[in-house]
């Protein structure tokens, strides 16, 4: 008997975006995996001839299929959708994606899940509150408190805010949700990552980390007391670092990761070292979550011209995790 291998579930996304597109388009990788595609079959087919990719997506059965072969589980789109014009009537059909995913690692039939994008606004016209696959994933585990990471260019760079407008953010930096975002960080850096003690840099909000108190109280109030609680837990963390100098090649040496304060303060740098080929992690979860780091891109779906180069990057992470630890 050979190694078992890892089962894991790809959702196919937003079906008016290039999701599907790349769903298809796996066919011509050879992965150490079993590749279960959760989405419509009819979808799918028609995007193949579009694509004229000639895929080979098997039927899915609970039962041993060779490496590499990109399995399909169906759910049914609620209307028909056609490539780059968004339906809000497809929400929940995206929703339900998701929910098979989330329910199948749950329950040990999946190793892992990845996501292809979904349009958050379209979720949102159907009357649906979704702010991202993050919060939404968190919220199906009951999970108190997830952790976003992206990987790539040689970066790790996680989130102590997710998807907030920038107005909201101050508020939001507790010393409390700091260290429990930082605990959430060194346990799967070392449990799902391999390594030993992670060294985890933690940015400032302000400019110059608040200069002392004359740009910002935060660093004061909340970062710093965190950083300093996390320490006495045997924890690695480094700061407040201003932001502008926190991915300085030289200060970045031996780390492990960076903890930025919001979205657009820590993502452009690991975008612009990586865009394509990142992988977006959700730390803290009871299960293996990897997902692109880009959109669902409508201008694209179904020319044949999308790149499914995140994609494999966030199937080969979930896979290398899954088989002990991932050293990415």
């Amino acid at each position: 008997m050979g190694e078992r291998l890892p089962v894991i579930a790809l959702t196919s996304g937003e079906p008016a975006g290039i999701g599907p597109d790349l769903c298809v388009l796996l066919s011509r990788e050879a992965l150490p995996a079993r590749i279960v595609v959760l989405g419509d079959e009819r979808l799918l087919a028609e995007r193949e001839m579009r694509l004229g990719a000639k895929a080979v997506l098997q039927r899915y059965e609970q039962v041993a299929a060779p490496s590499g072969t990109v399995e399909l589980a169906h759910l049914p789109l609620s209307v028909p959708a056609t490539p780059g014009k968004l339906d809000p009537a497809n929400s929940r059909y995206v929703l339900a994606l998701l929910d098979r995913a989330a329910q199948g690692c749950l329950a040990g039939e999946f190793d892992a899940m990845v996501t292809a994008p979904v349009h958050k606004a379209a979720i949102n016209d159907a009357g649906i509150a979704f702010v991202g696959h993050t919060e939404y994933l968190a919220e199906r585990a009951g999970t108190p408190h997830v952790v976003m990471m992206l990987v790539g260019g040689g970066l790790r760079v996680a989130l102590a805010t997710t998807h907030l407008a920038l107005a909201e953010v101050p508020r939001a930096i507790r010393a409390d949700s700091l260290l429990a975002t930082l605990r959430v960080i060194d346990r799967d850096l070392r449990e799902r990552f391999g390594i030993a003690r992670p060294r985890i840099l933690v940015s400032g909000l302000n400019p110059h980390s608040g200069e002392s108190g004359h740009l910002g109280s935060e660093e004061i109030e909340a970062i710093t007391p965190a950083i300093a609680a996390a320490a006495e837990e045997g924890i690695a963390a480094e700061g407040p670092i201003p932001a502008d100098t926190l991915f300085v090649p030289e200060r970045l040496k031996g780390a492990d990761c960076a903890l930025a304060m919001y979205h657009d303060q820590g993502l452009p740098v690991l975008k612009y070292a990586s865009f394509g080929r990142g992988v977006n992690v959700t730390l803290g979860l009871p299960f293996v979550r990897t997902s692109v780091d880009h959109g669902t891109a409508l201008e694209l779906a179904g020319s044949g011209r999308a790149d499914p180069g995140s994609l494999i990057e966030a199937l080969r992470l979930a896979i290398e995790i899954v088989r002990g630890g991932s050293r990415a």
